[in-house]
């Protein structure tokens, strides 16, 4: 059974910085394209950033490019989002997952909370 735990979350001022950690278990992800996304109060959740597991290519969304970096480490199985400059605008539950999404993949989240 997949489980992904997010963690790293917290309340910071605009401008500051948090990085996020997914840490996998159940299997291996070197196949996969693995995503941060984003659901903020009252909307849809949104995806933010990307990586190919096994050849480290990266996707960012408009709204997040020059700010977020995806990264991923083989040995420990997990996926990091290093947030820097953060806004407003970025505070949201943030969850990671397969890219595109399995609905058997969602975890608890953590929340992102940017005061301005």
């Amino acid at each position: 059974q997949v489980h992904l735990v997010e963690s790293g979350g917290g309340l910071v001022q605009a401008g500051g910085s948090l990085r996020l950690s997914c840490a996998a278990s159940g299997r291996t992800f070197s196949s996969y394209v693995m995503g941060w996304f984003r659901q903020a109060p009252g909307k849809e959740r949104e995806f933010v950033a990307s990586i190919r597991w096994n050849t480290g290519r990266t996707y960012y969304a408009d709204f997040v490019k020059g700010r977020f970096t995806i990264s991923r480490d083989n040995a420990k199985n997990t996926v990091y989002l290093q947030m820097n400059s953060l806004k407003p605008e970025d505070t949201a539950v943030y969850y990671c997952n397969a890219d595109p999404p399995s609905a058997d993949y969602w975890g608890q989240g953590t929340q992102v909370t940017v005061s301005s």
